[in-house]
């Protein structure tokens, strides 16, 4: 029952480490997406500044946006940084639980050919 022990908590890394990427994913998309949300706003007000298109809604949207784009950004840069840190920190216990499980060759070291039980070896 040891040996299942290292196995299992492989596979619940592995598990963890899939749900990680998920969540780094989506902080890549939202990070995007604030990206063009700063540069919407930051559009918008210079547009207004120019004269072209002017309203005090359209100021203040585009203002609402530049700070809401900044702020998504920099919560999303912090969690994908906290989450390529988990990544980091999985994968490290992952190898290492690797490493401590015996693993051994199967072969017939007589003949020097692998065997494969219930197959014509032959």
């Amino acid at each position: 029952m040891e040996e299942d022990d290292p196995i299992d908590e492989i596979s619940r890394i592995e598990e963890q480490l899939e749900e990680l990427a998920e969540v780094s994913e989506r902080c890549r998309k939202i990070i995007l997406v604030s990206k063009a949300a700063i540069a919407g706003g930051a559009t918008l007000l210079l547009v207004m500044m120019l004269g072209l298109f002017g309203s005090q809604v359209a100021a203040i949207g585009s203002i609402a946006m530049v700070i809401g784009g900044i702020v998504s950004l920099g919560s999303n840069v912090s969690t994908l940084r906290q989450t390529m840190a988990a990544i980091s920190a999985a994968e490290d216990l992952r190898s290492d639980l690797i490493s401590r499980i015996d693993l051994r060759v199967v072969g017939d070291s007589a003949s020097g050919r692998d065997q494969i039980p219930g197959v014509g070896n032959g």
